[in-house]
Order: structure tokens, then C-alpha cells, then sequence
């Protein structure tokens, strides 16, 4: 069997995310271009789940499908990947993020993307910095969690990424609203550049790391 390099590995992260962000962020800014109203968020939340359950399954066989940073960092706290590998996935990641971001500002008028910051999450009105940052840790703990249970326990039913984009699917339709659930912060970035919006932008940095360490930590208690 022909070893696979880590070059092929980032390559298929790069390509995987750039697949998932211009799915899932572009959802957003079609639902606005289309004026969905209140069938927006199932819409969304469609785009993201099967975006990633496809960017994971699609990746899977040559990189493990990370497509996330916060899950290559649960993988590192698990050991599963190496620090090299990790950070060469995680630029990767971003690379195809940002790439993706930009792709749709070429894609979408200014005048459709900007109001809804290209895809990029946001906090709602009544959602604080302490609630966002405690809501994409609780939402990504989950997402890591499905990640460890049904992608790389070896007892798991193989059922490739749907298991996760599952989640990401009813993560989205619970806090969508409130932060829009990126989970990922390759996710909250790409757009973030393309659109110029920073608005408390460590949410979707600190949270996810938080929800994926924790993930990591029980995962490995329930793996012994």
C-alpha cells in the first residue's frame, strides 16, 4: 500500500474545508440573496450538517477528516496526531477557509454578502461574549464528541462523517441564532477576512477549543 505523505494529508484539509466553508458559509448569504425568512436557519443548518458530513467522508480515507482546527487539537490532546501534523493541518484548514471566503465575495455582490458578513458567525443581540464563548465550548463538545464516537473509535458503526454532520445539523438549528454555531474556527475566519468582520471574533476561537478539549479529555476516559 502506497504511504500517504503529509502533503497529500494537508492537501485533502485544505480542499476538505474549502468544500465545507463555501457550502455552509454560502448557505447564509444565499438565504438572504433568496429572502427565506423564517425557513432560513433549516436551510442553513442543512448546508452546514451535509456540507461537513460530505467534507469528512470525502477526506477521511487520506487525512481522517479533520476539516476542523478545534478537532485537530482534540486529536492532539489524544495523541491521535503528532504536533508537526497538527500544525500543518491547522494551516492548512485555515488556508482553505480564507480561500473559501473569498470565493464568495467574487461570488455574491457586496450588497448580498456584507449584511450577513459573508457567512461569518455573530452574536445576537442578546447573547453576551461569556454566553457566546460558554455556547460554541457546549456545541463543539458535542461536535468533537460525535468526531471521537462515530468516526475514530475502532467499536463505532461506520458510518463515515453523517454521524457529525448530524450534529452540526441540530447544533445549528439550537444556536444558530444565538452565535451562529460555527464550531470551527477555520469556519469563523475565512469569512471573517473576506468580509472585514471581526466583531468579537476570540468567541470563535476560545469556545471551540474549550468545547474540544473537553471532548478529548472524557473521550479518553471513555476509550480506556
Amino acid at each position: 500500500m502506497t504511504k500517504i505523505t503529509l502533503g497529500k494529508k494537508v492537501a485533502v484539509e485544505a480542499l476538505g474545508t474549502f468544500f465545507f466553508v463555501v457550502l455552509g458559509a454560502g448557505a447564509v448569504v444565499a438565504a438572504s440573496f433568496a429572502g427565506l425568512g423564517s425557513s432560513s436557519l433549516l436551510v442553513i443548518a442543512l448546508a452546514n450538517g451535509l456540507g461537513l458530513a460530505l467534507a469528512i467522508s470525502f477526506a477521511m480515507g487520506i487525512s481522517g477528516g479533520h476539516i476542523n482546527p478545534a478537532v485537530t487539537i482534540a486529536m492532539l490532546v489524544n495523541k491521535k496526531i503528532n504536533v508537526k501534523d497538527a500544525v500543518a493541518y491547522i494551516v492548512a484548514q485555515l488556508f482553505g477557509a480564507i480561500l473559501a471566503g473569498f470565493i464568495l465575495l467574487f461570488i455574491y455582490p457586496r450588497t448580498v454578502g456584507i449584511p450577513v458578513h459573508y457567512g461569518a458567525p455573530a452574536l445576537s443581540s442578546s447573547t453576551g461574549i461569556i454566553a457566546g464563548i460558554g455556547i460554541e465550548a457546549l456545541m463543539t463538545f458535542f461536535l468533537v464528541m460525535a468526531v471521537f464516537l462515530t468516526a475514530v473509535d475502532k467499536r463505532a458503526p461506520k458510518i463515515a462523517g453523517f454521524g457529525v454532520g448530524l450534529t452540526v445539523f441540530l447544533d445549528v438549528l439550537v444556536a444558530g441564532p444565538l452565535t451562529g454555531a460555527a464550531m470551527n474556527p477555520a469556519r469563523a475566519i475565512g469569512p471573517a477576512l473576506a468580509s472585514g468582520y471581526f466583531s468579537n471574533w476570540y468567541v470563535w476561537l476560545i469556545g471551540p477549543i474549550i468545547g474540544a478539549v473537553i471532548a478529548a479529555l472524557l473521550y479518553k476516559y471513555l476509550e480506556k
